[in-house]
């Protein structure tokens, strides 16, 4: 049952709102979603620099604005670091989650401590229980979320639309501030205004999740090529923005679990 007090939109209101926002600056689809959900919205960010250029922009808006973040329990050092010096910097509170015991505690004595190495079926189960079954716990008590996607990010990512339903999390409402937005565009957003800076960047890295998972990009790499890179061909999704189960990501899991799509090793 829908609490009475829960903001829902339908597919033809998010339709017209995501046509009528599609032109506007990252800061006015922000200050709509805060505007129209108050408390039920939050941002959602791995302190990678789309998600602090979202976050910088709603505080700015709404310093009060909720902040949550995933720790995996497998997060570079650097990425606890980021989460200190945000809160510091900003003087607000992050709402961090986490997995549930009770799901890593059976998979890491079946399966090992680092199983995803071992196949992509293994990855994939990783990250749905230590990404993707706490989003949910946080989703399911929000009525929008707010996320740094970017339509040229990731093949899977390119029709993304600033304001969508995420029919992946009962048809709340996902908003995309950065979605017509390009790489130098957030670069140049982040040093004007001297937002804090991820210290894995100046170590080569283009995208930034857990620590075994992810590599400095090599000269000429796509930036998402650091992600699962001993994966051979398989799309740089873990499932938090393309889920499998409900079918957005359905072709990309045929390719990346068949035979022909195996790991290529960690070399």
């Amino acid at each position: 049952m829908i609490a009475p007090d829960r903001v829902m939109l339908d597919e033809y209101e998010a339709g017209e709102l995501a046509v009528e926002y599609d032109d506007q600056e990252p800061q006015e689809v922000i200050r709509w979603a805060i505007e129209t959900f108050g408390s039920r919205v939050a941002i959602c960010t791995s302190f990678q620099m789309d998600g602090m250029a979202i976050l910088d922009m709603a505080w700015r808006i709404d310093p009060s604005v909720r902040v949550f973040t995933i720790d995996t329990g497998r997060l570079p050092v650097e990425t606890y670091d980021m989460i200190d010096r945000v809160r510091e910097h900003y003087g607000i509170e992050i709402e961090v989650y986490y997995p549930n015991p009770a799901l890593i505690e059976p998979l890491v004595r079946e399966r090992g401590v680092n199983l995803f190495y071992k196949s992509v079926k293994n990855r994939l189960t990783c990250c749905e229980i230590r990404k993707i079954e706490p989003l949910r716990r946080v989703l399911d008590n929000l009525d929008a979320w707010i996320t740094g996607l970017r339509r040229d990010q990731w093949a899977t990512r390119s029709n993304i639309r600033k304001i969508e339903l995420d029919h992946d999390h009962g048809g709340i409402i996902k908003v995309n501030p950065l979605a017509d937005w390009m790489e130098d565009e957030v670069l140049t957003y982040l040093k004007e205004n001297g937002v804090p800076h991820h210290p894995l960047y100046d170590r080569g890295y283009r995208t930034i999740g857990c620590a075994p998972c992810t590599r400095p990009s090599k000269p000429g790499e796509d930036p998402r090529a650091g992600r699962w890179w001993w994966e051979k061909n398989a799309p740089k999704e873990c499932g938090m923005h393309c889920a499998i189960e409900t079918g957005g990501f359905e072709h990309e899991a045929e390719a990346i679990l068949s035979d022909d799509h195996a790991p290529a090793g960690r070399s």
